[in-house]
């Protein structure tokens, strides 16, 4: 980064505390709704003033770490605390705000089939960890102390990396207070009037990911699967690109899990010949930041031999561009609100 980059930013910390309550998204989690979780939310926070072209498009976000600390009041869940990244973008005057954010949380008391039974949420003391905030920010109100309040969403899941994984979500209201550590500095917003225009071929690429996972069925174990995939990709604008590909996807725990249906409900149509592999379809969008991209994949199995989930699957996203023809991945697979793996790439634009 360039040291007018460095001359351009700011920072400011944040605490806010939270009450909220577990939604019901799944049956199965029924039982582990009692009382209102609460917490506390810990930020740091890097503001920018438009000194590299992304900063300007996105109308001056903030970037920064958040750790996230809750407590469900509910024994069979236990407490969980997190470490994230996040955006913050700002609207109507910068008194409204969107937080994004993504990590990893640890559960203070995990699925155990002797100790703890009845906790299908989180099947590891590791999870992945996600949060949205929507509220209200007004910096700096006095002698570098400001306010903000607001709602946000706290999803906690293991992406079937081990069963079960029912996932838990917490809705939550916050209200905290920011502290500006730069707030006698006078900072003013560039706005340059005129950028050149992206233009570029479509391109095509290259992905592999991979990562372990365990089926619907608790005891049948971890197995690797292995996703390969080829896309064209075309970019609208400087924020935006669309793709358009094929995935061919090698899930070993349905070959156990075929193995294990055609064994224990032998009249379910199951024969224990039937192919693990599939073959999927998908549209996608991706949003540039900077060097990170959020992506959304749209799929659908063209190829089907066993019966898993819908046929339909969602893949979401995070991309960091290691150069200009490489890049690192991390995407989350889906079926609606049941998650199925989340995998780890690397992949090639030619």
């Amino acid at each position: 980064m360039s040291l007018q980059a460095q001359e351009r930013e700011s920072i400011y910390v944040e605490a806010s505390y939270t009450y909220g309550s577990i939604l019901r998204h799944n049956k199965d989690v029924e039982h582990l709704i009692r009382g209102h979780p609460k917490g506390f939310i810990l930020g740091y926070n890097v503001q920018t003033y438009g000194a590299e072209r992304w900063q300007q498009a996105y109308n001056y976000p903030d970037f920064g770490v958040s750790m996230v600390y809750q407590n469900p009041q509910n024994d069979i869940l236990g407490s969980t605390i997190g470490i994230h990244g996040h955006y913050n973008f700002y609207f109507l005057k910068r008194n409204l705000f969107l937080r994004l954010a993504t990590g990893i949380a640890y559960a203070e008391n995990p699925f155990d089939i002797d100790e703890n039974p009845n906790n299908n949420a989180y099947g590891t003391h590791i999870l992945g960890s996600s949060y949205f905030m929507l509220g209200y920010s007004k910096q700096n109100i006095f002698r570098g102390f400001g306010l903000k309040a607001g709602l946000s969403l706290i999803h906690y899941s293991n992406s079937s990396v081990k069963s079960p994984n029912t996932s838990a979500n917490i809705f939550a209201a916050t209200f905290g207070v920011t502290y500006e550590i730069d707030a006698d500095k006078q900072q003013s917003y560039i706005t340059t009037e005129r950028f050149e225009e992206i233009k570029q071929p479509i391109h095509f690429n290259m992905v592999l990911r991979g990562g372990i996972q365990e089926g619907r069925v608790i005891g049948l174990g971890q197995k690797p699967f292995l996703v390969v995939s080829g896309y064209a990709d075309k970019r609208l604008s400087f924020k935006s690109s669309v793709h358009l590909g094929v995935d061919f996807i090698f899930a070993k725990f349905l070959e156990t899990e075929i193995a294990y249906s055609a064994a224990a409900f032998p009249g379910n149509g199951v024969t224990g010949d039937e192919d693990y592999r599939r073959i999927g379809v998908f549209v996608g969008y991706e949003l540039h930041v900077n060097k990170l991209s959020l992506i959304g994949q749209v799929g659908y199995y063209a190829y089907y031999p066993y019966k898993f989930e819908d046929r339909v699957y969602l893949r979401p996203g995070l991309k960091y561009y290691i150069s200009k023809k490489v890049f690192a991945v991390v995407t989350l697979k889906s079926h609606w609100a049941s998650a199925e793996n989340v995998a780890f790439g690397v992949g090639f634009k030619i």
